[in-house]
């Protein structure tokens, strides 16, 4: 792709005005980029070049209306997730005064004498602000701020927004009656942006691989100890079936014996039972549950046993 003349100037303005990222330098952000203000347009050398709702630029201490000759100051703070610093450049586009700080980090924008601007990277600056001496109308303002990450050069990595805001004229703000004026906060961007979590293409592979490993665990179990009770269930159902066919059924047990057996069977069964439901109130596992409930079936079966030695009719071997 062919560079065009306006396109090399563009980026050569940028370059040589901004010596660290993204209004760090020195003497202050540029006033324009080729032939479009900073102000209104941002940097487009800056982020992609295009505003960016991850950073929250916000100003405070501004005045619902002005009162002609009065001085405000205001705060100007950036916030992103992870850059913590970076520069400014505001206009009232010559209505107002503004006036520098060296404590603050603040200086006359450059080559802008009615902008105002940072002489050094930080945040929350402190910047007085004189309204106009006559009742002038709304005065309309515009703020860039750019969030930057250090790394010594203008890239991705800076993100900026733009902000405009007005103040009304003397007397020209709507209010109910017995309200007063007072001053405000105006900010632009997206807050939830500053809770966003990167994430870590790695860590998500890993953590998938992890959950694939841990489902194929647990089904893996669930099919095993699944498979060896119907195992158990159907040697148990065919041992009763040879037991009835080829030796005539269980043998008997005296009633002096299956009384008493009968009795702790019972009483086994019926806790186990009782637990085995209590596993499905509270949501256990499913292990918990295959388990109390094979031993509920094994207390079952053996007072099942008990009944049918009790009632099984006596053998003549058993009589000698």
């Amino acid at each position: 792709m062919r560079l065009t003349v306006p396109r090399i100037i563009m980026a050569l303005a940028c370059v040589a005005l901004l010596a660290i990222p993204a209004f760090g330098s020195s003497g202050g952000p540029p006033v324009s980029n080729g032939a479009d203000p900073t102000v209104e347009f941002g940097c487009t050398c800056h982020g992609g070049g295009t505003p960016s709702v991850a950073v929250i630029v916000s100003i405070s201490g501004v005045p619902q209306a002005y009162t002609v000759g009065d001085t405000y100051n205001f705060t100007i703070s950036l916030q992103h997730q992870s850059n913590s610093e970076g520069g400014f450049l505001m206009t009232d586009f010559g209505v107002g005064s503004f006036t520098p700080l060296d404590e603050q980090g603040t200086r006359e924008a450059e080559d802008n004498p009615d902008g105002i601007s940072q002489s050094k990277p930080g945040n929350d600056w402190l910047v007085p602000w004189t309204a106009p001496s006559s009742d002038v109308g709304a005065i309309y303002f515009s703020l860039v701020g750019n969030a930057v990450n250090g790394d010594g050069t203008f890239d991705e990595g800076d993100h900026w927004n733009i902000l405009t805001f007005s103040i009304a004229a003397p007397d020209g703000a709507m209010v109910s009656e017995g309200e007063e004026l007072s001053l405000r906060t105006i900010s632009v961007g997206d807050y939830d942006e500053l809770f966003k979590q990167e994430v870590d293409p790695e860590a998500v592979k890993a953590a998938e691989q992890k959950e694939l490993a841990d489902n194929f665990f647990a089904q893996g179990n669930l099919y095993y100890w699944t498979t060896l009770s119907i195992l158990l269930i159907a040697a148990v159902f065919q041992g009763e079936f040879y037991q009835k066919k080829f030796a005539g059924g269980p043998d008997n047990l005296d009633m002096r014996l299956a009384v008493p057996q009968a009795i702790r069977r019972g009483i086994l069964f019926a806790a186990l039972s009782y637990f085995f439901f209590w596993t499905l109130e509270t949501s256990k596992p499913w292990g918990w549950n295959l388990l109390v409930g094979m031993l509920a079936l094994w207390a079952g079966y053996g007072l099942y046993r008990t009944y049918a030695q009790a009632k099984a009719p006596l053998k003549v071997e058993q009589m000698l």
